[in-house]
C-alpha cells in the first residue's frame, strides 16, 4: 500500500492528481473551503489574533483546499496567514506563491492543521480470521492476489483487541489502524497552539464493518485495490482510536460533517421565494449555493463523514 500510493510510480505522484479519479468535499463546492476559512478565523480569534497565523493543509492533493481557504479569508486575516500544503507529490505549476509546499508538517504550528481525507490513505495492514478463528495478516501480491499469512501479534494484536475485536467466524476482516493513530498523534503534536482537524470516511467501535472497507478508486469508479500504482487504495478510519491516540495533546471531539458544517453556517436552506421576485439573479445564486450545501451535508453521503477536532492551548472549542 505504501509503495502503490507514495512510491516513485505511486498513485499520488501521478500527473493528473487525485481529482482525476475521485471527488472530495473540496471539489464538490467552494462552500467547503469557505467553511474552513471561517473555522480558521474562529481559531484566530481564540488565539488572540497572533502576528502569524498558520494554516496547514495536510494531504493537500494539488493545493485546491489551501488556495480556496486563502481566497475566502478576510484581507486582514489573509495578510497574517502563513499557508502550508503538505503533500508527497511535486509542487504544481501555477500554485499561489504565498503557499509553502512541503513533504512534512512544520515543526511548530500556531493556527489550524486540517487533514481532509488524509488518514484513509495512511497505509494499514488487513487482518482476517481463519477457519480456527485466528486473526492473520492478509498478504497481497502485485496483481492483487491475496493469501493469509502469520497470526497478528504484538502491538497490532493489542490494537485489534481494543478497537476492532474480530469474532471467531471465518472471513471476518479488520484494518489495523495503529499506523493511523501514530500518524495522527504525530501531526497533532506539531500544533503548539490552535486546532487539528481530521475529516474522513469513518466508523467507531460500535459500527465497525464486519468485512472491512479496503477498496480502490480509479477514474471515478470503485475498483479492486490492486497495489500497482494505478488506483487509489483506501480504507475507512477508526476515528475514535485516532482521537484517543492524540488525546494527550488536547480533549478530542467527534462529530459528523453535517454537524460541523452547520455550525460553520453551511445549512443548505433554500432561499425565500420572494427573493425570486425582488432579485432573480440573487435567487438563482442562492439556490445553487443551497444545492451545493445540501450535497456537503447529505445523510448517506458527504454529510456522514467524520470530523475529529483536537484543540491545543485554546480557551474553549471553536466549533
Amino acid at each position: 500500500m505504501e509503495g502503490a500510493l507514495y512510491g516513485p510510480r505511486g498513485f499520488y505522484r501521478r500527473p493528473e492528481g487525485p481529482a482525476g479519479h475521485f471527488r472530495t468535499s473540496v471539489h464538490a463546492s467552494p462552500l467547503f473551503a469557505a467553511a474552513v476559512a471561517r473555522l480558521l478565523c474562529r481559531v484566530d480569534g481564540a488565539l488572540g489574533r497572533p502576528e502569524v497565523l498558520d494554516f496547514v493543509d495536510l494531504g493537500a492533493g494539488r493545493g485546491e483546499l489551501v488556495q480556496g481557504v486563502l481566497a475566502a479569508l478576510p484581507d486582514e486575516v489573509a495578510a497574517r496567514t502563513r499557508a502550508y500544503a503538505v503533500e508527497v507529490a511535486d509542487r504544481p505549476a501555477g500554485l499561489d506563491g504565498r503557499i509553502a509546499w512541503r513533504a512534512e508538517v512544520p515543526e511548530a504550528v500556531t493556527g489550524l492543521l486540517f487533514a481532509n481525507e488524509w488518514l484513509d490513505n495512511v497505509p494499514v495492514d488487513v487482518a482476517e480470521t481463519d477457519r480456527a478463528g485466528v486473526a492473520r495478516l492478509v498478504l497481497v501480491a502485485p496483481d492483487g492476489t491475496e493469501r493469509l499469512g502469520e497470526p497478528v501479534t504484538g502491538a497490532e494484536a493489542e490494537w485489534l483487541a481494543r478497537w476492532w475485536p474480530l469474532g471467531a467466524q471465518e472471513g471476518q476482516r479488520a484494518e489495523i489502524g495503529l499506523p493511523r493513530d501514530r500518524a495522527w498523534a504525530a501531526a497533532v503534536g506539531r500544533v503548539e497552539r490552535g486546532l487539528a482537524v481530521a475529516v474522513d470516511y469513518a466508523h467507531t467501535l460500535g459500527t465497525r464493518p464486519p468485512y472491512g472497507t479496503l477498496t480502490g478508486f480509479r477514474a471515478g469508479r470503485e475498483t479492486a485495490p490492486v497495489p500497482d500504482g494505478t488506483c487509489d487504495i483506501t480504507a475507512h478510519v477508526a476515528l475514535d482510536a485516532c482521537a484517543a491516540a492524540g488525546s494527550g495533546h488536547g480533549t478530542p471531539r467527534l462529530l459528523t460533517q453535517r454537524e460541523a458544517l452547520r455550525a460553520l453556517d453551511v445549512t443548505g436552506a433554500r432561499p425565500p421565494l420572494t427573493l425570486a421576485t425582488t432579485d432573480p439573479a440573487a435567487y438563482v445564486r442562492a439556490l445553487a449555493g443551497a444545492g451545493a450545501a445540501a450535497e456537503l451535508t447529505a445523510p448517506g453521503g458527504l454529510g456522514d463523514f467524520g470530523w475529529l477536532l483536537q484543540p491545543a492551548g485554546l480557551p474553549g472549542p471553536p466549533l
